[in-house]
């Protein structure tokens, strides 16, 4: 179980009464934001402290790994919201009566600040910018400590589990991503530019038709069972199909791999990916009991041979963007 910090002075009203949180993918300049990154990392059962004004006013159990969703129009912005993709995470926040200040308390919390991605300053002040960020475990027990029991009865919930039993969180993810998949291929079918190719992409999001045509010119197998008939196989996008930039990336026989079902799942949703030398690499967020029983021998190093060149360009994509790596360095 790990604790998280959550900046939300301008929409606390609207993510604890939804149960999410949410940030965009990238800054407005479309560069990379960590503390947007972070979102990625959160896990079911981790602990949120929900920080508004100057006082953590809730805690939050997660529910689920970060999925992609659109901009919550409950934001209160205009605009076409299916174009502001970013990452969510359902949450259920419980509102605390010992609701603390922790500028009150920097003479016992300046000393176990995390030394990089600090959710506060050491003097007690929030640091701009800041969205979600890591608490490590010597921050979260003096926090756990000054709340009370409040905090003492989640964080024991937490690591049992009980909180996230009754929420089945892999459905909600998989749920997000249908829909946002569906918005996209309701679009294509609109589209009235588009008149022979609307098939063609829309199969592709499934890993059929024309897309599994030009993925077998450079597959023959699945990477990692060597299977080799071609009903039990399915042609992932490597370069996941709601992210592709165009339909020529939807359609790109270089964009995809032959996977079976089980292995398709665990690429897709970032828990497996590969070096563009074919070495396999397994997520830290993966539970490896569950992958040796799924074919993945995790006592070993594995390596499904080499790339062509337009499959690396993708697969660049997808270990950044899909694969769920850990960027907290944790000393705890």
């Amino acid at each position: 179980m790990r604790y998280w910090w959550v900046n939300q002075n301008k929409t606390f009203e609207q993510e604890t009464q939804g149960g999410y949180i949410w940030s965009p993918k990238l800054k407005s300049n479309g560069t990379m934001n960590p503390y947007y990154e972070f979102m990625r990392e959160v896990a079911p059962g981790d602990l949120v402290y929900s920080f508004q004004g100057t006082l953590i006013r809730a805690i939050g159990v997660v529910r689920c790994a970060a999925y992609e969703s659109p901009k919550p129009k409950e934001f209160g912005e205009s605009g076409a919201y299916w174009n502001n993709i970013g990452w969510r995470v359902d949450v259920k926040y419980y509102f605390l009566n010992n609701q603390i200040r922790p500028k009150d308390h920097m003479n016992k919390l300046w000393n176990v600040l995390p030394s990089k991605y600090s959710p506060i300053q050491k003097n007690g002040n929030g640091n701009q910018s800041v969205y979600l960020a890591y608490v490590n475990h010597a921050m979260a027990e003096i926090l756990n400590s000054l709340i009370g029991q409040e905090a003492q009865k989640l964080a024991g919930f937490s690591q049992i589990g009980e909180e996230i039993s009754e929420y089945g969180p892999q459905k909600d993810v998989a749920i997000g991503l249908l829909q946002w998949e569906d918005h996209l291929a309701d679009s294509i079918q609109n589209d009235e530019s588009l008149i022979t190719e609307k098939e063609a992409i829309i199969m592709a999001r499934r890993g059929q038709g024309k897309f599994k045509e030009s993925v077998c010119r450079y597959e023959r197998k699945c990477r990692i069972t060597e299977v080799d008939r071609i009903e039990h196989l399915i042609a992932s996008h490597i370069k996941p199909w709601r992210d592709c930039d165009d339909h020529q990336e939807r359609l790109d026989g270089t964009n995809g791999l032959l996977l079976t079902p089980t292995i398709d799942h665990l690429f897709d949703r970032g828990y497996i990916s590969f070096e563009n030398n074919g070495e396999l690499l397994v997520s830290p967020r993966s539970e490896r009991l569950s992958l040796n029983r799924m074919g993945i021998k995790t006592d070993k190093v594995i390596n499904v041979g080499a790339f062509n060149q337009d499959q690396k360009n993708y697969l660049d994509y997808h270990r950044d963007s899909v694969f769920l790596q850990s960027r907290i360095e944790i000393r705890d």
